[in-house]
């Protein structure tokens, strides 16, 4: 049997629902969105030139010092407490950019954790 915390993160665009099976939801809506950028708008979060424009502007930088310290806490806690899941959903409007780009880097910053992870974007694909 694996021992180890299974932690899912993944994205989601608000506009095609709230997921239900998260422990926590937070809402990215406030980074700066590439959909409003003419040659951003057709990719998605996981290529470079989206990603810079969310995690690099001023509000990316800041929300992720903040942020990364409490998922640190939160595996940590999770260890503790012996649980063995935690899901974490990462919104946006359309799911395609902002949430995308958040998780990407959350998975940049737990590669070297000793959990399982998983990461998945939910509604990468979807258009309108």
């Amino acid at each position: 049997m694996d021992e180890k915390l299974s932690v899912v993160l993944y994205s989601f665009g608000f506009k095609h629902g709230v997921p239900v099976d998260a422990n926590m939801v937070w809402d990215v809506r406030f980074l700066p969105n590439p959909y409003w950028q003419e040659a951003l708008r057709p990719l998605t979060g996981q290529e470079q030139k989206v990603a810079d424009y969310v995690v690099k502007s001023e509000q990316g930088k800041k929300f992720l010092t903040l942020f990364k310290p409490l998922l640190d806490f939160l595996i940590a806690e999770h260890r503790t407490q012996d649980k063995r899941h935690l899901r974490l959903a990462i919104g946006c409007t359309g799911g395609r950019h902002r949430s995308v780009a958040i998780v990407e880097e959350f998975r940049l910053h737990l590669h070297q954790e000793d959990i399982k992870l998983t990461v998945f974007h939910r509604d990468i694909g979807r258009v309108g």
